[in-house]
């Protein structure tokens, strides 16, 4: 299976260890795992891909806000509608589990089917939960 892991870290820099350790994960089980960095790509790869996996980090530690431009990378993507996804966020603060839901809706809003979400603890953590994915 093709799937898209897009990395979208509080600010701009180099894709996470936990999202490079997510994508290992999921291509230890045999299935093709490109990172997509929010910062950098435009989203309109995003159709071409069986799956879409969204890894992203509260914008700050009291906060259960995501990045502003998680919406518009997807809103980007267009034909996103009936795409099965998963959600994950990195456990950092108070609000991580309102973060994670926010994510939720905005790729609900998309018409993206989410049959998974998790919090991410740590890249090892991270690595197995990418072996679970189509599972």
């Amino acid at each position: 299976m093709r799937i898209a892991v897009v990395s979208a870290p509080a600010v701009k820099r180099q894709p996470p260890d936990y999202v490079q350790s997510l994508a290992k994960g999921m291509q230890l089980m045999g299935h093709r795992a490109d990172i997509i960095d929010l910062w950098t790509d435009d989203g309109m790869r995003l159709p071409g891909y069986e799956y879409i996996a969204i890894a992203a980090e509260p914008v700050s530690f009291f906060s259960g806000k995501i990045n502003d431009k998680i919406p518009r990378l997807l809103a980007a993507g267009s034909t996103l509608s009936g795409k099965k996804s998963a959600a994950f966020i990195k456990k950092t603060g108070l609000f991580s589990n309102r973060a994670l839901s926010r994510l939720m809706y905005a790729m609900e809003k998309e018409g993206m089917i989410v049959n998974w979400s998790d919090l991410l603890l740590s890249a090892p953590h991270a690595e197995a939960l990418g072996k679970h994915i189509g599972a």
